[in-house]
C-alpha cells in the first residue's frame, strides 16, 4: 500500500455513497471480499464500512480475506477498532473454512499487474482458477445472494481494430502458448467457471470486466505506464517515456469504477458480464504524459523520450488501442463523471498529502 492522504479517500467514499443505489440491500448482511487489501477492493471495503455513518445502516460484518495482515491493517488503520471488520489471513488458493453465514462474495483476489505475468505466471493464474473454485464452492455452501467476479478487459484478446470499442459479446484470439496469456486465459476460464457453477448449482454470479483504473492508493511500482507517470510527478522527476507512446487506453477514476461495481451487484443481471471503464477518457500514452506534466507547471517537469526498454518480468500488452464499449452498463444507470484532469489531479494530490 502506498501512503495516500485520507482526505481524498474520504471525499471519494462520500461521492460513492451519495449515488442513488439501493444500499439497503446490504443491511444486516455479511460480505466476504477476497484480496480485500488490493487497490480496487479496498475502496469497496471502505464504502461498506462507511454506510452506517452516511445513511444509518449497513452490513453486519465485512470479512476481508488477505495474505498480508500487516499491510492490510496499515491500509485500514482508521478502522482498527471496528467490530464489524474481520480478517481471514490466507491464500485464496488454499482450502477455505469460514463458519458464519455469508450473504455476498466479492472475488477480487489476483495479480492484475503485468509485472507478475513473466515472473509468477503460476501464481497469476492460480488465484483466477483455484481461488475462484474455492470461492464458488463457498458460495454454494452459503446460498449467497450475489457472487461478483472481478474479470478484465484482457479477456477480449486480439481483435480487429475496427471492432473497438469492445462490446461484451466480442472475443478475439488468445495464444495459450504465450506466457502472458496466464492472466487473460485464467480470467476467461474464471468467467466460464462462474457460469458453470450458476448452471449446475444455482450460484447467482455477476461479472465485471475492468479496464484501466487509477486513483489514490494505487501501487506506484505497478509497472504500467500510468503508474510510472504518477510516480514521476509525485517525486518531482521528469517523465521518461520508454515506448513510442502511441498506445491508446481509456482510464477510469477509481470512485467511478467502484460505483459501477456496486451497481452491478445491486442491479446487474445474473449470469451477465459488464465492461467497466471510461470510454470518454481515451488518450494516447504520450498525451497522458504531457497532460500530467501540464497539471503542475510549477514543478517544471518535462517529458523525455528514451529507447524502449523492458522491465524484468514485465510483459508488454500487444494491444495498440484498448477501449471498452460501456453501453450495457449505462443501461443500468452508470455514467462515469470524473475526467482525466480531475482524476489524475486527485490521484497525485492524494500521494502528496494536499
Amino acid at each position: 500500500m502506498e501512503n495516500c492522504h485520507q482526505k481524498i479517500i474520504d471525499g471519494d467514499i462520500s461521492y460513492i455513497i451519495n449515488n442513488d443505489l439501493p444500499w439497503y440491500e446490504f443491511s444486516d448482511k455479511t460480505i466476504l471480499i477476497t484480496g480485500a487489501n488490493g487497490f480496487l477492493p479496498a475502496y469497496m471495503v471502505e464504502t461498506l464500512l462507511n454506510l452506517k455513518k452516511h445513511i444509518g445502516f449497513g452490513p453486519t460484518k465485512i470479512i476481508c480475506l488477505v495474505r498480508n495482515i500487516n499491510a492490510a491493517q496499515k491500509r485500514f488503520t482508521k478502522y482498527k477498532e471496528r467490530n464489524d471488520l474481520e480478517w481471514v489471513v490466507q491464500d485464496v488458493c488454499a482450502p477455505i473454512e469460514i463458519e458464519c453465514k455469508i450473504d455476498y462474495i466479492i472475488h477480487a483476489a489476483g495479480q492484475a499487474s503485468p509485472k507478475y505475468y513473466g515472473i509468477d505466471p503460476v501464481g497469476t493464474l492460480s488465484a483466477n482458477v483455484l481461488g475462484t473454485a474455492n470461492m464458488l464452492n463457498l458460495a454454494v455452501k452459503n446460498s449467497v445472494k450475489v457472487f461478483l467476479f472481478f474479470s478484465s478487459g484482457e479477456i477480449y484478446g486480439h481483435v480487429d481494430p475496427s471492432q473497438i470499442p469492445l462490446k461484451e459479446n466480442l472475443y478475439g484470439y488468445i495464444d495459450p502458448l504465450d506466457v502472458r496469456s496466464c492472466y487473460a486465459e485464467s480470467k476467461r476460464i474464471g468467467e466460464t467457471m462462474c457460469i458453470s457453477w450458476m448452471h449446475q448449482y444455482g450460484v447467482p454470479v455477476k461479472i465485471i470486466r475492468i479496464f484501466h483504473t487509477y486513483g489514490p492508493c494505487m501501487k506506484l511500482d505497478d509497472g504500467r505506464v500510468f503508474a510510472d507517470f504518477v510516480s514521476d510527478v509525485v517525486n518531482g522527476r521528469d517523465i521518461v517515456m520508454r515506448s513510442d507512446g502511441k498506445a491508446i487506453r481509456a482510464f477510469c477514476y477509481l470512485s467511478d469504477a467502484i460505483i459501477a461495481f456496486f451497481l452491478v451487484i445491486l442491479k446487474g443481471e445474473i449470469g451477465q458480464a459488464y465492461n467497466v471503464g471510461n470510454d470518454e477518457a481515451e488518450i494516447r500514452v504520450t498525451d497522458l504524459a504531457n497532460l500530467l506534466v501540464s497539471l503542475y507547471p510549477e514543478r517544471k517537469l518535462k517529458v523525455i523520450k528514451q529507447d524502449e526498454s523492458v522491465t524484468p518480468g514485465y510483459l508488454k500488452s500487444p494491444f495498440n488501442r484498448h477501449v471498452p464499449d460501456i453501453n450495457k452498463i449505462k443501461q443500468l444507470g452508470w455514467i462515469p463523471q470524473i475526467n482525466l484532469n480531475e482524476g489524475f489531479r486527485r490521484t497525485i494530490e492524494s500521494f502528496l498529502g494536499l
